[in-house]
């Protein structure tokens, strides 16, 4: 299994690493792409840790041999979310690098299942979506916005709430990755109870936990700490499911599987060859379908201006 993280040297990047370099079954090889020159350095730092993982890093221009062979690419690339600026401040820098990794995705490795973490998520991911099928090297099945950071960030804030066991709680997020767009469905969780004040507070929260960081970073950057443990973890569950463990669950933002959004974060079932199944999401309380119905304007034109963005790049 060949897992290639481009992005490598960021906050994020160098973070994930860190977790993935302990957390990759044994025998797996781990690839670090980044522009920055320490990348390689990297690599070797990683090495350093006694694990079963071998560690490769790459700078420079040419992206290829890194990605050659890749199952699973994770892109944690381009510039982050500073104080004053949101998500959408960020797709002119960051739509550029993914038009450009897409090309080289589809070159060197097409059958590769991809997870996007650079924001905003909900124009980024229309973007390498519509560049591969530009180059005829498209699945949906392969294609994952990483949004597992929504999901922690509830069953944390949740688990603190009610003094419970993050890890025995389970939260479904769905809708997109940016402030409103972002709906966890506490209504649902099993054997815990909110009140309407409770639900309603927890949500404001966790739709604008990325701001709650940027500001006590002090210009310092946005999440980084937090959103490596968060791909880890989605990253995790996809090798399990590549290499046949079933019934494996995680929440992706996915195309073509919503009603309500040409793209849309929702429960997804993975397998061997990516996505297997989505799955529905129950029903929703009133508080919950008001803002569905409220976010989907925000999530379309968010999608839309991914999908200008490629349709004015031919």
């Amino acid at each position: 299994m060949k897992i290639v993280l481009i992005g490598a040297a960021g906050g994020i990047g160098q973070a994930l690493a860190l977790l993935l370099k302990n957390y990759l079954p044994e025998g797996s090889c781990l690839a670090l792409y980044d522009i920055a020159p320490i990348t390689p350095g990297l690599a070797i730092d990683l090495s350093h840790i006694p694990t079963w993982v071998a560690v490769t890093g790459y700078t420079g221009k040419d992206i290829t041999v890194a990605l050659e062979g890749a199952d699973i690419v994770l892109i944690a690339a381009g510039a982050a979310r500073k104080v004053g600026m949101d998500r959408a401040d960020l797709f002119n820098i960051n739509a550029d690098i993914i038009k450009y990794l897409a090309e080289k995705i589809a070159g060197a490795c097409p059958e590769a299942c991809i997870g996007v973490i650079t924001n905003p998520i909900n124009s980024i991911v229309p973007v390498m979506a519509g560049m591969l099928k530009k180059f005829c090297a498209y699945d949906k099945k392969r294609l994952f916005g990483i949004t597992t950071l929504d999901v922690i960030r509830s069953e944390v804030f949740v688990s603190r709430l009610k003094n419970k066991d993050p890890n025995s709680i389970n939260i479904t997020v769905i809708g997109g990755h940016s402030a409103v767009t972002i709906l966890p469905l506490l209504s649902q969780i099993q054997h815990v109870k909110l009140t309407d004040e409770e639900i309603e507070a927890l949500t404001r929260r966790i739709q604008n936990a990325g701001t709650e960081v940027v500001e006590a970073k002090v210009c310092g950057g946005s999440a980084t700490l937090s959103m490596g443990q968060a791909a880890c973890r989605f990253c995790l569950a996809l090798v399990k499911a590549i290499q046949g463990e079933s019934n494996v669950i995680e929440c992706a933002y996915v195309e073509g599987y919503s009603e309500y959004a040409p793209f849309f974060a929702q429960p997804v079932k993975l397998g061997k060859e990516g996505i297997e199944t989505t799955l529905g999401y129950g029903n929703l309380s009133s508080y919950e379908a008001i803002a569905l119905d409220s976010m989907l304007r925000a999530l379309n034109d968010d999608i839309s201006i991914g999908i200008n963005f490629v349709n004015n790049h031919q």
